[in-house]
């Protein structure tokens, strides 16, 4: 496996505020890479790091086996896409994607060559001569993309890119960026907050608390073995059963109605909200609340707020976090 980027003991304080301790990271060549966390858990740190954006106090960053700890940024292969895209307003579609190749002294004939291509890629044909005012925010998206893309970088860096969308663009966006990434083959580094693009996207997961990685993993690694009731918690919706001095997690959707599994427990209905495809449903058993999600499948009737039922999960679906 080739390294295209890696960190070791990387530190980096602001004042008093220790944003990132003395963090370790391997990312290999054409992963697409996610670094997950709540607002100030320094995963935007990290990539500001790599960009060149910050230097940091001490570690070594090295991108393609290269030392660039104390590089500046236009000298590293890298390129960043941001959550306000940046463009030029006063330059056209094609203006913008070819900016970078023209700084650096790339000819005109060759520029609008691979301008274009970068536009193609991004399914942005018929757009050169648009301002990004008469854009749409997906396409002004797109545009970012494609001018990061034309320079050809070792890495793309991607800082929560899609948090300007709304819900509907920012789902379709999901699936087209990954597309794109299988289409270049260069690493993609996304930082996000939402857990289920992470998810949705990324090939590996690095999941941040308090400027240190505390579980990095797959998709389904980091979902269905969280190692602590912080990425239990915040990877997906998670519940946390109290039981001889030990904390348990079990997803939503592993608990059951009724004895389905060898797991069962008995429990007031606290709340029943309908969520269009599932139907959620609140349990109170003792001092904790657990929520199942419930398919709306026509198959059987949910109970109501005041019931007592059963609930029940397979032990084997059950992680201990604490």
């Amino acid at each position: 496996m080739t390294i295209a980027i890696r960190l070791s003991k990387v530190a980096k304080s602001f004042g008093e505020v220790k944003a990132v301790d003395g963090v370790d990271l391997e990312i290999a060549d054409g992963e697409f890479f996610a670094m997950l966390g709540p607002s100030g858990s320094g995963k935007t740190t990290v990539l500001r790091l790599i960009a060149g954006f910050e230097l940091p106090d001490s570690g070594l960053i090295e991108i393609d086996g290269v030392d660039v700890s104390q590089t500046p940024p236009f000298n590293r292969d890298v390129n960043t896409v941001f959550q306000d895209y940046a463009l030029f307003p006063h330059m056209t579609v094609l203006e913008n994607v070819e900016y970078g190749l023209k700084v650096k002294k790339v000819g005109k004939a060759e520029r609008a060559v691979r301008a274009r291509k970068a536009l193609q890629r991004v399914k942005l044909e018929g757009y050169e001569a648009r301002k990004p005012a008469q854009l749409s925010g997906g396409q002004r998206q797109r545009v970012a993309l494609a001018r990061a893309l034309v320079n050809e970088p070792k890495v793309l860096l991607l800082d929560e890119p899609l948090g300007a969308l709304d819900l509907q663009l920012r789902h379709e966006m999901q699936v087209e960026l990954k597309e794109l990434q299988r289409d270049v083959g260069i690493t993609f580094i996304f930082v996000t907050h939402d857990q289920e693009e992470a998810l949705t996207m990324a090939d590996r997961i690095a999941v941040f608390h308090a400027g240190n990685i505390v579980q990095m993993g797959t998709a389904r690694e980091i979902y269905e073995q969280p190692n602590s009731e912080f990425v239990a918690g915040f990877v997906g919706i998670s519940n946390l059963l109290h039981r001889d001095q030990k904390v348990i997690s079990i997803r939503p959707e592993k608990i059951k109605l009724g004895q389905v599994g060898d797991r069962v427990y008995s429990g007031l209905v606290s709340s029943v909200m309908f969520l269009g495809a599932l139907t959620r449903i609140n349990v109170l058993i003792g001092d904790d609340t657990l929520t199942l999600l419930a398919e709306n499948d026509g198959t059987q009737e949910f109970p109501t707020v005041g019931d007592q039922i059963e609930i029940s999960w397979n032990s084997k679906y059950e992680f201990q976090v604490g």
